[in-house]
């Protein structure tokens, strides 16, 4: 899933081990801080893994998802849509930038924060390219542009992901992610009252049962409503 995402920013120069001569302890750095974080609190796995899909659905994998608000620009990607990791990311590339300054980017950070997460949260293990470079710019207005929205139908899913070179299958792959994790009923209820026709009846009367008619929609509810474990990335989703 992380790996898919990687292809949207498989431009030339890209490469495994990129950083093997010039800071060779930077995958292992990142690994063991984001495995710290998932041990005390396990919600950390499913939220590096958004925070790098956010980002590379923009602008492409450039960590302008990061970039904060100036004066010459103060309406950046990061206020469009409240996300959660900017903490723990400032704290991989603090740790980066002690042993190796100014040689790991933060678009690579991001990239081996979701690979390590998947690790870390369901046990798979895959390599992840690197050599990004950071963007410069930050607009918030892309974000709603680009993104693909939780109201998009299959056909405008398909059109959003084809803009960015990503066919049906990687569609498939990368809905994958919602294998762990939660949303909020807010973004649920819409299907379910009144009644979305095209739902399976049995799950929608499962959903209903956590978020009411009137009311709850702060409430959360699992992405993956197979599993028993919301932070836990499996294949249950299929």
């Amino acid at each position: 899933m992380a790996a898919a995402l990687s292809s949207l920013s498989m431009a030339s120069g890209l490469q495994y081990n990129f950083y093997n001569s010039s800071c060779p302890k930077a995958e292992d750095t990142v690994r063991g801080i984001v495995q710290g974080m998932i041990s005390n609190d396990r919600t950390m796995g499913a939220a590096f893994v958004r925070l790098f899909f956010h980002d590379c659905f923009v602008r492409g994998c450039d960590a302008s998802i990061l970039l904060d608000p100036s004066t010459s620009n103060p309406n950046t990607e990061k206020q469009a849509i409240a996300l959660r990791g900017y903490d723990t990311v400032n704290k991989i590339k603090d740790a980066l930038e002690s042993i190796c300054p100014g040689v790991v980017s933060c678009a690579d950070v991001l990239a081996f924060a979701a690979r390590d997460s998947t690790t870390a949260s369901g046990g798979f293990t895959f390599g992840m390219p690197s050599g990004r470079r950071d963007g410069l710019f930050s607009v918030f207005g892309e974000v709603f542009q680009h993104m693909p929205s939780p109201s998009s139908q299959l056909e405008d899913l398909l059109k959003s992901f084809d803009a960015k070179g990503l066919d049906a299958v990687d569609l498939v792959v990368l809905y994958g992610a919602h294998s762990f994790g939660q949303t909020t009923c807010s973004l649920v209820k819409p299907r379910l009252y009144p009644a979305d026709p095209t739902m399976n009846a049995t799950f929608m009367m499962a959903l209903r049962s956590v978020c009411p008619q009137q009311g709850g929609g702060s409430i959360l509810v699992n992405n993956n409503r197979v599993s028993p474990d919301p932070n836990k990335l499996s294949n249950a989703f299929y």
